[in-house]
């Protein structure tokens, strides 16, 4: 940005020179950042009138009349590029707002189990700082299979059960506290691609109906004439005549317009794990870093790239019920010292040895019908009373 500008860049600042400008200077810029703004019926009425006629070839373009399934079909396909764009900003932005406080809890929970081992069962500090450099390469199921088969058999104290088990739990924090800081980072990436674009313009074309060359030509008029108009608005002082635009604030009025609020959609559910319920509870699960790790991975991906599939769908097919949900539950769950205690200790319980003893008792078996034994006796060729019998 020159050093010459006296007021700052603002989103106000660049509508009002957008507004400013021609009307087909307006539904160039519009469409160009169609996801921040939006193009008003007027200038939908004037695109469905400037498109040429493509029955004319050559010579003089016949007048024609704007049609009500033309100017519906141009709402229609304004509707879908802003809905695209639009989705695809909101989705980058849920992602990163869920995994930055799924990282922040995974770091709190190993804190806290980190605490729980030093306090309450006497682990030095050494032997934690051990535990948390090899969580990376730390197996947990063996260690858990055998630590369940110790329990049943009377061979371990509940106190050192526990102790164990939050062992393996501080352990598998620090991993998914590591895990969410690597997918954050892509998706930080991903955000920043997704503010940056601009409509391009081939989709620029295929809403407005003109032609490549034409299309070419009126973006470098009208850009150019933003540029100018917004630094004069800038700088207070009147542009000089045959001066190069000044192609560094295209760059920051991407970059302001990227700070504005996102527009939140209505998302309904999709399916995602069968029941809304069954998802509610998988979610809560979620928060609270409780998930088994084996199945994580694929229901971060479901929630991300949608629920029909593990398929990447396209940007149209991709639901954001899933992540609304996550960050909404987020937002409600209790994540303060004790209660992440709390849900640790609950956690990391032996189960009691009771359960383990109580198998499932004796079912009665139901008598059968009349009905059932004819059948029966029937596939043995046998009638009712069990003679023999040559009908079957």
């Amino acid at each position: 940005m020159p050093s010459t500008m006296t007021s700052p860049l603002t989103a106000e600042l660049i509508q009002d020179v957008i507004a400013g400008m021609p009307i087909q200077g307006r539904i160039m810029l519009r469409l160009m950042l169609l996801q921040h703004f939006d193009v008003t019926q007027d200038e939908i009425l004037f695109m469905v009138s400037d498109r040429p006629d493509p029955r004319c070839v050559s010579g003089t373009k016949p007048i024609t009349t704007m049609t009500q399934e033309a100017i519906t079909a141009m709402k229609n396909r304004r509707d879908e590029y802003r809905k695209r764009a639009r989705l695809k900003r909101e989705r980058t932005w849920l992602q990163c707002t869920a995994l930055r406080k799924l990282a922040a809890t995974s770091e709190l929970l190993a804190d806290r189990a980190a605490t729980l081992l030093r306090t309450t069962y006497g682990v030095s500090a050494e032997t934690i700082a051990d535990l948390e450099a090899k969580a990376r390469v730390a197996v947990p199921r063996p260690l858990l299979r055998m630590l369940e088969e110790r329990w049943d058999a009377d061979e371990i104290s509940a106190e050192e059960y526990q102790k164990q088990r939050l062992a393996v739990e501080l352990q598998l924090q620090v991993r998914m506290a590591e895990r969410f800081r690597k997918r954050l980072a892509l998706a930080e990436r991903e955000q920043q691609t997704a503010d940056g674009n601009t409509l391009q313009d081939h989709e620029i074309g295929h809403i407005w109906g003109i032609p490549a060359g034409t299309l070419a030509a009126r973006k470098v008029k009208f850009l150019s004439q933003y540029l100018m108009a917004l630094q004069a608005k800038l700088t207070g002082a009147p542009v000089q005549p045959n001066t190069a635009p000044p192609l560094d604030l295209w760059k920051e009025t991407l970059a302001v317009l990227s700070r504005t609020p996102i527009e939140r959609s209505i998302a309904t559910y999709d399916g995602l794990e069968k029941t809304e319920t069954a998802l509610i509870d998988k979610l809560s699960l979620y928060v609270v870093g409780a998930l088994p790790e084996e199945t994580e991975v694929k229901f971060w991906n479901s929630l991300v790239y949608g629920a029909s599939s593990q398929a990447v769908h396209t940007e149209i097919t991709r639901t954001l019920f899933g992540l609304q949900r996550l960050v909404s539950l987020q937002n409600d769950t209790d994540t303060s010292p004790e209660a992440l205690d709390e849900e640790l200790m609950k956690r990391t319980a032996p189960r009691a040895k009771a359960e383990a003893l109580e198998g499932p008792g004796e079912e009665a078996k139901p008598e059968i019908t009349d009905m059932q034994k004819q059948i029966l006796h029937n596939f043995i060729g046998e009638d009712v009373s069990g003679r023999a019998s040559d009908k079957w």
